[in-house]
């Protein structure tokens, strides 16, 4: 599994333009890609342009198809023009067995007692 968090910094002129972009690239990803776990993008409540994506990928093969699908090459070459910096900072999880719970949870909605 990849564990990635994309840390972003976007020109504030562009910040709505960004983010659409993004929302439909990270869409698309989950929807279309069986290897994309997860492509959950967030942003800094003090500083919307400070962009964070939680991305995970079941495989490394996972993560280099989706480089090459044309969801994430539209995205990255429209918004490329819009982005200050980008650093991404590879992860490691501490529990894995319970990182593939949390997604079992948020499938099956809120527990009953």
């Amino acid at each position: 599994m990849i564990v990635r968090i994309s840390e972003i910094e976007i020109e504030a002129e562009h910040l709505e333009s960004y983010k659409a972009i993004l929302e439909e690239e990270a869409r698309e990803s989950v929807r279309l890609e069986p290897g994309v776990i997860s492509i959950f993008p967030m942003y800094q409540a003090a500083e919307p342009t400070a962009v964070r994506i939680l991305e995970i990928y079941a495989t490394r093969a996972a993560y280099e198809a989706h480089l090459r699908t044309p969801h994430f090459l539209k995205y990255k070459t429209t918004t490329a023009p819009m982005v200050k910096s980008l650093r991404l900072v590879d992860m490691a999880a501490m529990d894995p067995e319970t990182m593939t719970k949390i997604f079992c949870k948020m499938s099956s909605g809120p527990e009953t007692k």
